[in-house]
């Protein structure tokens, strides 16, 4: 195991540490406990259960951490920032960042699997979205390690020290990829805490930080529940905080830390309106509504939950759009054929049904396509909401599930108005074939992100980020390593 050495020598000389003995990954995850100054140790809280929420089998017990271990992470990651991290050349930080980027690429298959049985969505997804763009965090962050002083962020950038970042349970490995990623490329050490409901890929990127012989205490990995994030935030000796969650807990967060010298980027909650034209490629443009509320189970804070469609085109649209719902395959996450896959947990398909049922009751029109549900499980079919106005709390509240609402407008002006109807303010999508309209809209449309002609496409090298209820701060990009640097100015 890497220890925390006295001194640093001016290079460092990389050898592959050859890949862990061929296990189950249940048994992997079932096998460690907290990832502290780079070491797996048991917790000193109650272990709880991680279960398969396609099949609800129990897949590990996974150590909780208290307030002692919290403390115990913060202190390795300040050691290693202090004796270590901080004291490393740039490109000697990137050749890390690199080796970590090439074995998540060497393991793609096995975090793929890893995150799907956890996670709950399709592993077509996780293989072919999540995992490449964890691994491309890793490497754009790698080239950015030794051009800190050409970022444009401020003379001689320098590192704030630890970082305690709480990440959530819908996209686990991409969270954390995008937090430690930039963290460690601007010198800090970090001390995450993944989501209770999905520790296990975090604990195999633990052992991936192993692998790549990553010192002891720069990267350290705390499982537990809403109690462990809160001592992970409220810790002294913490510099800066970063969260990505619901709203209700990022505002409690914002509160915790007020009057502290902490620095706090915070990636909330959104309502997206996806915005169709009446001259937008209708195929196109359905297919981009589709995936922009049915991927990952609409388990995606910029989700393009609300549909807003020029009334010209909105009887085209809706035919089209059911029947595209209609082929949608929903069922076992690990196959690879499957579109729609379970809810990640019975507390958030609880939610789904209550505000499903109460957009019913307020009048909107509800439609699924035949679906045959699982028997184990945790299941929502995807709905759309036909008949939907601005007073609808399936218009006005984040679902965070398969749930689409359905609202037409008459002109730019109007889809403007509604659009920006929201306490949100995350991302939108405009679909229409005139440039000048793509550019008028984006500038009227309060969202950190815009897509046009397409919807949920990330790139490490493009900022994201929200206004009003949706946070402050961006992730990504140039603009993600400001939040890591003293006195750094996007």
């Amino acid at each position: 195991m890497v220890k925390v050495p006295e001194t640093v020598s001016p290079t460092v000389a990389f050898d592959y540490a050859p890949a862990p003995e061929s296990r189950s990954i249940v048994d992997i995850a079932a096998s460690y406990g907290l990832f502290i100054d780079g070491e797996f140790v048991d917790g000193g809280g109650r272990s709880f259960k991680t279960i398969n929420p396609a099949t609800e089998e129990v897949l590990a017990e996974v150590a909780e951490a208290d307030d002692a271990d919290v403390d115990t992470a913060v202190k390795a990651a300040r050691r290693a920032y202090t004796r270590v991290w901080s004291r490393m050349a740039g490109r000697e930080r990137a050749k890390y960042l690199y080796r970590i980027a090439r074995i998540i690429q060497e393991r793609g298959r096995e975090l793929a699997v890893l995150e799907s049985i956890d996670n709950g969505k399709p592993i077509r997804e996780t293989r072919d979205v999540d995992i490449p763009i964890v691994a491309a965090h890793f490497f754009y962050y790698a080239g950015w390690a030794d051009k800190l002083d050409y970022a444009g962020l401020g003379p001689n950038p320098q590192a704030l020290g630890v970082a305690g970042q709480v990440i959530p349970w819908n996209f686990p490995l991409m969270m954390l990829a995008w937090k430690v990623a930039p963290a460690l490329a601007a010198g800090n050490t970090v001390v995450l805490k993944p989501a209770e409901t999905t520790p296990l890929t975090a604990l195999l990127f633990a052992e991936i930080c192993q692998q790549a012989d990553l010192p002891a205490g720069v990267v350290n990995i705390l499982t537990g529940a809403g109690g462990t994030g809160r001592a992970v935030v409220a810790h002294p000796d913490v510099d800066k905080v970063a969260f990505t969650g619901s709203t209700d807990v990022g505002r409690a967060i914002a509160k915790a830390v007020a009057g502290s010298t902490k620095k706090v980027t915070l990636e909330l909650g959104g309502k997206a309106a996806n915005i169709v034209f009446d001259d937008a490629p209708v195929d196109q443009a359905v297919e981009g509504v589709v995936n922009g509320i049915f991927f990952n189970q609409g388990h995606v804070c910029c989700a393009g939950s609300r549909l807003l469609v020029q009334e010209s085109v909105a009887e085209e649209v809706l035919a089209k759009l059911k029947r595209r719902m209609s082929t949608l395959r929903l069922g076992d996450p690990l196959d690879k054929n499957t579109d729609v896959g379970a809810i990640n947990s019975a507390e958030q398909l609880a939610k789904i049904r209550e505000l499903s049922d109460i957009g019913e009751a307020e009048g909107a029109g509800r439609w699924s396509p035949p679906c045959d549900l699982p028997t184990t499980g945790f299941w929502f079919p995807p709905t759309v909401f036909t008949g939907v106005t601005q007073a609808h709390r399936i218009a006005r509240e984040e679902v965070f599930g398969p749930v689409l609402s359905v609202l037409t407008f008459r002109t730019p002006a109007e889809a403007v108005e509604k659009a920006n109807n929201t306490p949100f303010g995350l991302s939108a999508g405009v679909w229409t074939e005139k440039g000048s309209r793509i550019l008028w809209m984006a500038n009227q449309l309060r969202a950190g992100v815009v897509w046009a002609n397409t919807f949920n496409k990330f790139d490490p090298t493009s900022p994201f980020g929200g206004y009003k209820e949706s946070g402050y701060g961006r992730e990504g990009g140039r603009h993600g390593l400001e939040a890591y640097l003293k006195g750094a100015t996007a």
